[in-house]
């Protein structure tokens, strides 16, 4: 397994959410993965909000007990992640996809968890494949 571990909403929404239909898919990636997860907060955002009452708790645990981690600072990345919505605006790339874009391109041997198709799209250091585990 990659040495960090990056979640993307979509991952742990359907890890947190029984009736999400990649909640299968989610769960049986857990005892593979390494821990912690790293993430980035407009990412926690997203998932707070569409989770609402199917799994803030749970969410809230995770980080409490520090399984997920917010590791970015957008402060310092703000010019980079501007420019990978900018170059994704067709798409159109969501803050929180492009910090985890823009973290796959700043720490070594990373793999994003997400159920986001978009990702495929993407492109790390302009033209290197995102490494993704999706369904």
């Amino acid at each position: 397994m990659a040495k960090n571990v990056l979640v993307d909403a979509s991952f742990l929404i359907a890890l947190l959410s029984r009736d999400e239909k990649d909640h299968q898919w989610a769960a049986a990636q857990v005892p593979h993965l390494g821990q912690p997860w790293l993430t980035c907060e407009s990412a926690l955002s997203e998932a707070f909000h569409l989770l609402m009452n199917r799994g803030e708790n749970a969410l809230s645990q995770l980080l409490l007990r520090g399984i997920v981690i917010p590791r970015f600072d957008l402060g310092d990345e703000l010019g980079a992640v501007l420019t990978l919505m900018d170059k994704y605006a067709n798409v159109p790339m969501s803050l929180a996809d492009a910090c985890l874009v823009r973290m796959s391109e700043t720490l070594p041997d990373p793999i994003v968890l997400t159920t986001d198709v978009d990702f495929r799209i993407y492109r790390r250091h302009s033209r290197q494949i995102v490494p993704c585990l999706m369904p």
